[in-house]
């Protein structure tokens, strides 16, 4: 059961609302050298076509941040601008227009600087992502709690959050990432308790596909169980799409967001007399060209859940031996011999999709 979602502030980065009943946003990071404005376009343009809504992009020097105007203007979804350790390359980036900055108060310690930036920032009225990170603690916070606790975290953003509501800067959302699940969990629980600001989920350095996806999905997806989170990232040693891919998946699984058609197959047995992998990762496929199509379509193996699975989804193939059952809306439509399945069921999708 999805507990109801916290209630929490709403700010805007360009076009996408983020916090109050907006919907939970998915964004990713390009691993482009942002001073090649090209390259870095060229990522953000595959990431638009794969549905990211929100783009954030290192700035490590002024050429990198002086390059950000170019980049905003030949891209659709809104800017970030990572800005570590120089606060002067906020403000730049604030002078080129991005729609958000992420600031890390564990390496950004220039209270006047933040200062500045701040004041810029309202007068442009642009957010900021106060960005905690488990690494870049500040060492009196890891001396007093002895390490990187959820508690650590908490403070590191309650102090910046302090900062930054004195100056009367009010538009910021809030991220407490930290390489595990329990650690990162945690924080975010007891934030939540604190402020009403939204917050931006992630598991930092979650690792390689595999695993990566694995802890993304544990610990962003058990905090959006229970209402926490306006927007995510997930972090993978990996090619930027599946991120975005991975962060609708998530949405998807918990009823959150509707992107694209949900596949469901099952996990094939002894029972199966198909060749199902092979089937099941074709049409899993075929279905990523139809964004845009809310649909439940069911691959399954054999005779014991198959059909009765085939019949829930919209549209739907259960295998018999070297051939299946294609289903539309609970009624059998045809049988079918096993290489002809995908193209049979995908012709269905097509005319679905047209109608």
């Amino acid at each position: 059961m999805i507990v109801q979602r916290r209630k929490t502030k709403e700010i805007k980065l360009g076009k996408v609302r983020i916090g109050g009943d907006a919907p939970i946003s998915v964004q990713s990071m390009t691993n482009t050298d942002t001073r090649d404005v090209l390259k870095t376009v060229r990522q953000i343009k595959g990431l638009e076509r794969e549905g990211c809504e929100i783009i954030r992009v290192a700035v490590p020097d002024k050429i990198a941040a002086l390059g950000l105007g170019k980049i905003k203007k030949k891209i659709k979804i809104p800017l970030i601008a990572d800005i570590q350790f120089d606060y002067q390359l906020a403000l730049l980036a604030l002078e080129q227009k991005v729609d958000g900055l992420r600031l890390n108060p564990g390496n950004i310690k220039d209270k006047k600087g933040i200062k500045l930036v701040a004041r810029l920032a309202k007068e442009k009225n642009i957010p900021i992502r106060i960005g905690v990170n488990s690494g870049s603690l500040d060492k009196k916070l890891l001396k007093k709690y002895k390490g990187p606790t959820a508690e650590a975290l908490v403070e590191s953003a309650l102090g910046e959050i302090r900062l930054l509501e004195d100056l009367g800067f009010e538009k910021i959302k809030v991220s407490l990432k930290a390489s595990d699940v329990p650690r990162t969990v945690k924080a975010y629980k007891l934030l939540a308790q604190k402020v009403s600001y939204p917050f931006h989920l992630g598991i930092t350095e979650a690792g390689t596909l595999t695993g990566g996806i694995i802890k993304s999905a544990v610990g962003i997806g058990s905090l959006l169980a229970q209402g926490i989170g306006d927007t995510i990232r997930v972090s993978l040693t990996a090619n930027p799409r599946e991120e975005v891919r991975v962060g609708f998946e998530i949405l998807k699984a918990l009823e959150l967001r509707q992107y694209g058609p949900v596949l469901i197959s099952c996990p094939t047995c002894g029972r199966c007399q198909i060749d199902l992998i092979k089937i099941a990762g074709e049409v899993e496929r075929e279905l990523g060209k139809f964004p845009n199509l809310n649909l439940k379509v069911a691959v399954m193996g054999c005779p014991v859940n198959g059909p009765g699975e085939a019949r829930e989804a919209d549209l739907g193939i259960a295998g018999g031996k070297g051939v299946g059952l294609l289903f539309k809306k609970g009624k059998i439509i045809k049988k079918v011999e096993e290489k002809d399945l995908v193209s049979a069921l995908m012709k269905e999708i097509i005319a679905h999709a047209h109608v």
